[in-house]
């Protein structure tokens, strides 16, 4: 059945479920189509309290997120394009889903098994969010439905074996529901036919004052983590857990993202780093939060992973223009849940490692209130 026939037919099972006298929770409409005629839409959800994501099934893309402040005025708060032509022409992955492998391998190989792979080094020397075209750049078969907290879209890609170069058949399967609690959450699985590496995850650029509002820098950050992975030039970890103690890299305690940043030297400079949450036995815990104080806007991030990167949002220079808005340096910042970058490289580190049988998953959730 193609794409928009299981969409369609998912609205009308949710229409006989809930009568005509509810409203509907999502909508689904057509956003373009590519280049090789494949078809891409657009579903909308939307939660008892008004709360708004749109998502399209290319790359799994938040395109807006509208939250509402402490007066109640909803506001979109993240950073993206008013239409597909714009993602599939030049993205900073605004939004998208990151995959096989989230973050950075270190010159684009690692050994599993006793075999060497190459994969494809699109960030200078190394391989970033899974190559030249990641799951960013794939359109997933979607199916929306009506959950018992809210709306939700099930997205699904069979990512072939050697997909940019990685081994086994990985199937993979994201749901984002829009919970009435005011939480965007993302459930991952993904299972394989193979040995392979996993490191799925979320690249909105957020910016609680709203997407056209300007920097990020008054904003405050909390991060539970009592440690992070030092880079080198390339930004691949050194391999060492060093303390944030003492350093512009310890946000324990909600401080504002521009208090230190000038300490961070280099160019362009600023945050492109994995912090090591305290929440090292894998429960699902808060491990995050974001505070902007004039909208009384507040994110808090709840996960499972060991890892968070915190970027802030360095490389845009003005060249990325989206929803009637010009995107500069820090105007947006990314909190992505994860395995450290350049696991694969680093035994050391917690194992992106999946095998068959073996089964990939966890949940993220960006949970939305105010004070």
């Amino acid at each position: 059945m193609k794409l928009k026939s299981l969409l369609i037919a998912a609205v009308i099972a949710m229409v006989a479920l809930t009568g005509c006298k509810k409203k509907i929770p999502f909508a689904i409409e057509d956003y373009g189509t590519l280049s090789d005629g494949t078809s891409v839409y657009l579903c909308t959800l939307t939660n008892d309290n008004g709360m708004v994501a749109k998502i399209t099934n290319y790359g799994g893309i938040v395109t807006e997120l509208h939250v509402p402040d402490r007066d109640g005025k909803m506001t979109d708060v993240v950073l993206g394009y008013e239409n597909l032509d714009k993602y599939v022409e030049a993205t900073p992955y605004f939004g998208a889903l990151i995959g096989r492998y989230g973050n950075r391998i270190a010159k684009g190989k690692f050994t599993l098994g006793g075999k060497e792979y190459t994969l494809a080094t699109n960030n200078d020397e190394n391989h970033l969010h899974g190559g030249d075209a990641g799951f960013d750049k794939v359109v997933w078969a979607a199916t929306a439905k009506r959950t018992p907290n809210g709306p939700s879209l099930e997205l699904k890609y069979i990512s072939k074996d050697s997909e940019e170069g990685y081994p086994g058949n990985l199937t993979c399967k994201v749901i984002y529901t829009l919970t009435n609690d005011n939480e965007l959450k993302i459930k991952y699985e993904a299972t394989t036919d193979a040995p392979t590496v996993v490191n799925l995850t979320h690249h909105s650029y957020f910016n609680l004052a709203g997407h056209d509002s300007g920097t990020i820098l008054d904003q405050q950050l909390m991060l539970d983590a009592d440690k992070y992975t030092p880079v080198d030039e390339g930004l691949i970890p050194t391999g060492v857990l060093a303390p944030v103690e003492g350093t512009p890299m310890d946000f324990r305690t909600p401080t504002a993202i521009g208090a230190r940043i000038a300490q961070l030297t280099g160019d362009p400079g600023g945050y492109d780093h994995n912090w090591v949450l305290n929440n090292s036995d894998g429960s699902y815990a808060k491990v995050a939060s974001l505070y902007e104080p004039k909208s009384g806007r507040l994110m808090e991030i709840f996960t499972s992973e060991p890892g968070l990167q915190f970027y802030s949002g360095n490389f845009l220079d003005g060249s990325n223009k989206g929803k009637g808005a010009t995107y500069n340096k820090h105007n947006g910042l990314c909190l992505e849940t994860q395995h450290f970058p350049d696991s694969p490289n680093q035994p050391q580190f917690p194992s992106t490692v999946l095998r068959p049988g073996e089964k990939y998953g966890y949940t993220t959730s960006y949970k939305f209130s105010t004070k």
